[in-house]
């Protein structure tokens, strides 16, 4: 390993630089002044370093998106390589580019078979600012022009952008102006914290009839299509119950509603297949991609559509006035197509599955399964998050819990490793390379930071 890079300037002069300059994601940007955020300057594997020479285990991908982890060569000399031949072109123009047809190749041979085209964006709220407007599009070509209403889940997140935040459940981020007409939530499917006396199977048919109350309630002539997450991740990376998508499949199919699944963190490998939606078994009509399509390396995102949609738009839906200046950007397609080869040909999604995603997961029940401050342990992949509870016995969970999860959180980096706090609970998900010892690594120094939180609690 190369020794950690050595940066030109002092810490807190890159920390003024940037209070004087940047507005951040999700943060009180006065406290942050304040403090002065880490300054992170290099990354191998799936490890950091700051500006200090700190080294950190990145137990979150980045924001769930390095699968492949820092500084892989191919994926730099791919996208150098295609800089030099053709740094830009757009997809305007009646025109296209070997490197975007490449990669649809290649995505469309690892999808089911029931998936055509792609919509190419540059993240995750593009994909999902997109969705709308094919949704109703789709509807219209079809003759049924009233089918606009979304319906979402509370507490989900399917970006930060204003519609996708309208989409997404995080009502303080409605209160902030994310809210647009013609979208409607339902309940999340979080059993641990609001299934009360009801069996997981139970709750999840209950939170899924949710659903079909809401499309009588609007009418279903009126509902274009039903978005949700297969797991909640900015939400709490939460696992809905065996029964619930299912029902939500057999909902949409009864009511003629189009089932749109943001794989945005689940997809390309996370959960042990190619697609988290494979993992849970349904079939939705969309897929929005984006995060580990490129491992992170450079921005972009897209908008899957099924034959069927794909067919009435291509043959019968004329000019779709849509268009994004970096829809499908050569460089960016490059680097996606190298990804994605190596994520195949190295066999890492089935190396997930069989082999480090059960390890992990066997490490951290042994480790957590009895620990005071942990009521559940939820994932399955490398994606795992583990629940803070104050009492397992009726799963009354703390008034804290946030300040307790972020306070495990700060603990974290501290010991050297980085997790995420969301709610009462503690989410990881390391690249889909690591190593069984860099899971050993990662288990103990969660252990430390929740151990440190136990005892703030009073649980140890």
């Amino acid at each position: 390993m190369n020794l950690p890079f050595e940066p030109q300037r002092q810490t807190q002069d890159y920390q003024a630089s940037d209070a004087a300059h940047h507005i951040h994601a999700f943060v009180d940007q006065k406290a942050l002044n304040a403090e002065g955020p880490r300054v992170m300057v290099r990354g191998e594997g799936l490890y950091l370093w700051d500006s200090e020479g700190k080294r950190y285990l990145d137990g979150m991908s980045g924001l769930w998106c390095t699968q492949l982890g820092y500084g892989r060569k191919d994926l730099t000399a791919a996208a150098a390589a295609q800089m030099d031949q053709l740094a830009y072109y757009n997809m305007f123009f009646h025109t296209t580019h070997p490197a975007v047809i490449e990669l649809s190749e290649l995505l469309f041979s690892l999808l089911p078979g029931h998936y055509s085209h792609v919509i190419y964006t540059n993240s995750g709220s593009e994909a999902n600012e997109v969705l709308i407007r094919t949704v109703r599009r789709y509807w219209q070509v079809l003759g049924k022009p009233q089918k606009k209403t979304m319906i979402g889940r509370w507490n989900g997140y399917h970006g930060s952008t204003l519609a996708a935040s309208a989409l997404g459940g995080m009502k303080f981020m409605h209160e902030m102006g994310g809210l647009i007409p013609d979208v409607a939530h339902i309940d999340e499917p979080y059993w641990y914290a609001q299934g009360g006396d009801l069996t997981p199977a139970e709750f999840g048919r209950r939170c899924a009839l949710q659903l079909e109350e809401k499309i009588l309630e609007l009418g279903a002539q009126n509902v274009a299509g039903f978005i949700a997450e297969p797991f909640q991740g900015a939400g709490g990376m939460i696992f809905p119950p065996e029964s619930y998508w299912p029902e939500i499949q057999r909902i949409c199919r009864q009511y003629d509603v189009l089932l749109c699944a943001d794989e945005v963190i689940g997809g390309f490998g996370r959960t042990g297949e190619w697609f988290a939606h494979q993992y849970f078994g349904f079939e939705p009509d969309t897929l929005s991609i984006a995060k580990g399509l490129t491992s992170g390396y450079l921005p972009m995102g897209g908008l899957v559509l099924s034959k069927r949609m794909a067919e009435a738009l291509v043959e019968r839906g004329g000019v779709f006035a849509h268009g994004l200046t970096y829809s499908g950007h050569p460089v960016a397609a490059a680097v996606a197509l190298a990804n994605l080869k190596a994520l195949r040909d190295e066999g890492i999604v089935r190396q997930v599955k069989d082999d480090t995603g059960p390890y992990l997961h066997k490490l951290l029940h042994e480790v957590f399964g009895n620990h005071p401050l942990i009521g559940e342990i939820q994932g399955t992949g490398l994606l795992a998050a583990l629940q803070f509870v104050e009492d397992k016995a009726t799963r009354k969970r703390f008034a804290n819990e946030n300040d307790l999860a972020w306070q495990c959180r700060t603990f974290g980096f501290e010991e050297g490793v980085i997790i995420r706090s969301t709610l009462g609970r503690m989410i990881m998900a390391p690249a889909l390379v690591a190593s069984r010892a860099e899971l050993d690594e990662l288990v103990d120094k969660t252990r430390i930071a929740v151990d440190r939180t136990a005892r703030i609690a009073g649980k140890l």
